[in-house]
């Protein structure tokens, strides 16, 4: 009875051993399978964010760009060298962004007809392209339009005013 009961002892602890480690087992998995789970969900967060603050960054620098204007004297389409850094700094962010395009849009001021307008604000467009592609800039890259006086920035009927609207402005359409 002694042999037995040993035997039936011996067997309860071999059991209880043999069934530990696979509850441990089973208990640590699981912390390591939702560790996983957090790390990948932390990984696409951190992507996601990384995400929109890329595109916030292009945003900023696209409105920064859109702001900077090249403007040109009384009749002239001639790009003054004080509007060189604005042209440079369009060529360097639309060479940065071979896939997209920019528009040039050539403005004028209300003197003048409605046609001679539209002609100096095709021919001032044009001088702005003429400088981008001599910076570098693939002509497929650029379009050009012109509104004549179509769009004036400023409406009042003085030279502050025409001063403003005698100018080149920069469309960008990112692909």
């Amino acid at each position: 009875m002694k042999k037995l009961a040993a035997v039936i002892a011996a067997s309860f602890v071999l059991v209880a051993c043999a069934s530990t480690p696979k509850t441990a087992s089973t208990e640590a998995a699981q912390p390591v399978v939702a560790q996983s789970a957090m790390v990948a969900s932390n990984t696409q967060a951190q992507t996601v964010s990384q995400a929109e603050i890329d595109a916030k960054n292009l945003a900023e620098q696209q409105l920064a760009l859109k702001s900077k204007s090249v403007y040109f004297d009384f009749d002239k389409s001639a790009v003054k060298s004080e509007y060189r850094e604005i042209a440079q700094q369009q060529a360097n962010f639309i060479k940065s962004h071979g896939n997209d395009t920019v528009t040039i849009e050539g403005n004028c001021d209300e003197r003048g007809s409605s046609k001679y307008n539209l002609a100096l604000g095709e021919k001032r467009a044009n001088a702005v392209r003429e400088e981008l592609e001599t910076l570098g800039v693939s002509a497929n890259q650029i379009k050009t339009v012109s509104f004549g006086k179509e769009k004036p920035r400023s409406t009042c009927h003085e030279e502050k005013c025409w001063k403003e609207n005698r100018r080149v402005d920069f469309i960008h359409q990112l692909n």
